[in-house]
Parts: C-alpha cells; structure tokens; sequence
C-alpha cells in the first residue's frame, strides 16, 4: 500500500499548499493528490487557487507524483483546454503527472450559467471528453464534431514524452462501469471492496486504484473533531446533494443538519497513530494500491511528524 498526501486547495492558500508538500516527500508520503476546484465547499474552509499554476509550482520545489483529485473537464473548462494543461503539467514533471477526471459537482462547474446536466448525461460528457483529450495528445491535428464538444484545428504541441495517464472517478455502479471502460486507474474516497472489485472485474484488470480519507491532527481526537466540524461540516452532507449543491452558502445550509458526531466519524481525528493506521488498512482490505491522507487545520506538521515516525514505517 503506497501512502500519499492530498493537498485541500479549498482550505490552504497556494504557498501553503507548496509548503506542504514539501513537508509530504521529506516525512516520506510517496505521492500527492491535489484538488481542482472553483469555489470551497464552505466559506470557512476559504481557498480556492487555481490548481494548474498551483502544479506548475509544485513542479519545482518537490518531486513526488501528482494526480487530480478530480478534475472535471466537461462543463467549466473545454477538454481540448484541460488536455494542454495537463500535458504541460506532465512535461513539468518530468512525466510524474497523472489526470484523475469525474462528472464533477454544480459546485465548480455551474459559474457560466450553464444548466447543470443529470448523472447520466455528466458520464456521457465524460466519456466524449476523454477521446478529446487522448486524441490530441497524439500530437497531430484534431478536428472533432461529438454530441456535446466541437474541437477544431487544435493541436498540442508541448507534450510529454508518454500521455497522461487517466484515472476516473466512480461512486455508483454505472460510473465505475465508465471508469473501468475507459480509465488508466480507479479513483474513489470510500474504502469500498465491492467497488474495487466491480472495476477490476469490468475491465480495470490490475489498474491502479487509488482513495484518499480525511483527517484533522490534534493533541486530542474531540480537538480534531471540532476542527473537523468547524472546517468540513459538509463531510456529512449525504447523497447526491454534493454534486447539485451551487454554492457554498448552500452547503452551508445543507450543513445545519449535521452534527460534529457525524463528521468525526467521516475523519480521523487526534494525534493516535493507531487510528490511522486502521483506516489505512480499510483501504487496504478494500483492494486499493494508493491511499492518500488529507489534514485539515493548522496541524499538518504534526500530521507529517506522526506520519513519519509511526505511519509510514509500517508500510514501508
């Protein structure tokens, strides 16, 4: 099991960000997620950099993997548009880049106007936008005429030595069906075997598959939890409604309904090696090949330290 850090870009600031990923290779993480959004879940978590100049940073100061966790490249960026900045993320990298995609949340992608389509029209959007994007990582040409994107005369002309790997995101069996169909690799933040298992099954084979959890280093876990609950009440929204939310002031009241319990069981919270661990190997049971932590609060030194000396060791 590979562990990772997942840089929150809805909760740290771009120079915070960096910093912790510098903190991430030297405690020994051996990978990052980052996330690509538009706005924050929630006014108080307060960031939202662009992730594209937030890699490109990244690039040169720390030389672990990144991947998206998750770009939506159908709605509030054109595929051909997400294709060139995730092939000069790559050559950025030096091919250490990966694409994680999903069907995205109204969230980021409703800010033109745009109606916000269904599930099944988000996965068929998706699916169009892949081909775009592979196809323009070829390097030559591409016009494209499809069902939802026009493409014309476009053409790539920094590219890395390799394509971008795609990985996808699946929470419901018709979008692991997708994932499995047309992604390098499996994404999902759930510790869920059957998922696992329903993408190796359908045609994901031996593909990476990656998850990531959230936790909030504290000198105690009820410190953790109330920094949890002050930053990510929306961890307990449930359903669907994370995906048709618009705005943070939505979240926010969706958020009235759930309490720092239901939260604290979303996060590992406190300073206990051991519960990080045990979360580490849910996943792990689960079939995952890559785990990756997110903190939330001021404590991400602590995380790494804990990380570093009790976590990692026993993985290594």
């Amino acid at each position: 099991m590979k562990i990772g850090y997942f840089l929150s870009s809805e909760e740290y600031s771009p120079a915070e960000l960096i910093a912790q990923a510098q903190g991430a290779e030297q405690a020994g993480f051996s990978a990052l997620w980052i996330s690509d959004h538009y706005h924050p879940w929630t006014d108080a978590q307060g960031q939202s950099p662009f992730v594209w100049s937030t890699i490109g940073a990244l690039s040169q100061v720390c030389s672990l993997p990144i991947t998206t966790a998750v770009t939506c490249p159908t709605v509030r960026i054109h595929p051909a548009v997400v294709a060139q900045a995730a092939a000069t993320s790559a050559v950025l990298t030096g091919g250490r880049f990966r694409l994680g995609v999903g069907t995205g949340e109204a969230l980021n992608e409703h800010i033109f106007g745009d109606a916000w389509p269904e599930a099944d029209v988000r996965l068929e959007m998706l699916e169009e936008a892949v081909e775009i994007m592979r196809e323009l990582w070829k390097g030559g040409t591409v016009s494209h005429r499809g069902k939802h994107y026009t493409v014309e005369n476009a053409r790539i002309y920094t590219l890395p030595e390799k394509p971008v790997e795609i990985l996808v995101s699946g929470f419901g069996p018709k979008a692991i069906e997708v994932a499995a169909r047309i992604g390098e690799g499996f994404v999902s933040t759930m510790p869920d075997g059957d998922a696992v298992k329903q993408f190796r099954t359908q045609g994901g084979g031996d593909r990476v598959c990656q998850a990531g959890f959230k936790a909030a280093y504290a000198d105690s876990e009820e410190e953790g939890a109330r920094l949890a609950y002050q930053k990510w009440p929306n961890a307990g929204v449930p359903g669907e409604l994370s995906q048709v939310l618009p705005s943070p002031k939505h979240f926010e009241q969706a958020s009235q309904l759930v309490t720092q319990d239901m939260v604290k069981d979303a996060f590992v919270c406190g300073n206990d090696p051991q519960a990080h661990l045990d979360q580490i190997d849910e996943y792990a049971r689960a079939g995952f090949d890559e785990v990756y932590v997110a903190n939330t609060g001021p404590h991400w030194a602590g995380l790494f330290d804990l990380y570093a000396k009790h976590v990692i060791p026993k993985h290594s």
